[in-house]
């Protein structure tokens, strides 16, 4: 009898896939469950796509995307050939997993991120050396001194959202200088350094940005890495053995507008910034803990309330947070900024949940 997995690849059986949070068809819910910007891309993003699907989709785009790396490389002052594109910073991601960390040696990485990286570890045999966080939930580079085939973290970390100065990147590059550290910054815009500015001095260092977050593009699926030129050759020669097209002409054309539009990329993240602040001081006048983010979303969690409890609670009264049933977080909610509208309601969500007394 054949089973219904007995096609499938052995090294398949032994994955668990990442989960994402929930994309919800239900009309009319306060949605702050996936970091998405709470403000649509600039009009001049939307005005571009639209004229460029007038014209060339009958033809395959730039595979090496000269005009969106130049934009990026010109936005951080760098080279356009230390930019590498990819269709979201999740497939940038997985390219730099194959090129650099398959070397027999574990990757180093917190126990709390962002957990595609253990995925990451999982499709392509590679071990995941775990170091937790400290004891206020932030990355402790000089944890970071064990044998190991490379570093990833997040900055601002995901799901905590604290952020590391620029001096401990380096700490982390000078003490690992043999093998290619990972930032991956996702979340960076919002309050965070980043550390393009590194680059020209680290051969070992690879940063990873996507425009999801802050230039409010998660629907068109734009990432870019930014390293010295032998890692961005790495990551060329991964693509162009998987995938040569990764990304087209629509978001190519609607992440170079993202760049030229600087303005309405300042006035928006600036008021997630702002609500971010207003909003971790509303709940914290509701009794919760909420760690200090530099991202778009607080980790908070309540001493007389269950996580679960609540977040059931709130999507009763049509609001989405992200719970995950985690070690050391179980008991935290991440949730993510909003506009000034959808916070308020998430607050008087809250408001209600914590003034009646905790199920026994």
């Amino acid at each position: 009898m054949t089973s219904e997995t007995s096609f499938w690849s052995p090294a398949l059986r032994g994955l668990t896939p990442y989960t994402p949070g929930e994309q919800p068809v239900i009309e009319g819910l306060v949605k702050l469950n996936t970091n998405e910007n709470p403000y649509p891309p600039s009009p001049r993003v939307v005005a571009t796509i639209a004229a460029a699907a007038q014209e060339g989709l009958q033809l395959y785009p730039d595979p090496q995307a000269a005009g969106l790396r130049q934009a990026i490389a010109d936005f951080h002052g760098i080279a356009a050939n230390q930019v590498f594109a990819g269709n979201g910073s999740d497939e940038v991601l997985a390219h730099a997993f194959f090129a650099f960390f398959r070397q027999g040696k574990p990757v180093l990485m917190p126990d709390i991120s962002y957990s595609f990286y253990k995925v990451y570890c999982g499709l392509y045999g590679i071990d995941a050396g775990i170091v937790p966080l400290d004891a206020a939930m932030r990355i402790d580079v000089a944890q970071y001194r064990a044998p190991c085939g490379g570093v990833v973290i997040a900055n601002p970390n995901a799901p905590t959202g604290t952020g590391l100065p620029l001096a401990d990147i380096e700490q982390l590059l000078q003490q690992q200088s043999q093998c290619v550290v990972l930032v991956d910054e996702a979340y960076v815009d919002f309050g965070g350094e980043s550390a393009i500015g590194l680059v020209a001095r680290y051969p070992n260092l690879l940063v990873v940005q996507t425009l999801s977050k802050s230039r409010s593009l998660a629907g068109l699926r734009v990432g870019f890495a930014a390293g010295q030129r032998h890692l961005i050759e790495a990551l060329e020669t991964v693509r162009d053995s998987f995938n040569s097209y990764p990304l087209d002409r629509l978001a190519l054309a609607g992440a170079v507008a993202a760049y030229e539009d600087h303005a309405w990329f300042e006035t928006t993240r600036t008021a997630v910034i702002a609500s971010r602040e207003n909003l971790a001081r509303d709940l914290r006048a509701l009794g919760f803990d909420v760690l200090p983010s530099e991202a778009n979303f607080l980790m908070v969690h309540h001493p007389g309330h269950d996580a679960a409890v609540l977040a059931a609670g709130l999507r009763d009264r049509r609001v989405l947070v992200r719970h995950f049933r985690l070690p050391r977080i179980e008991q935290y909610l991440r949730i993510s900024v909003g506009t000034p509208a959808q916070c308020a309601a998430l607050v008087d969500a809250c408001r209600a949940l914590v003034s009646t007394e905790p199920a026994q």
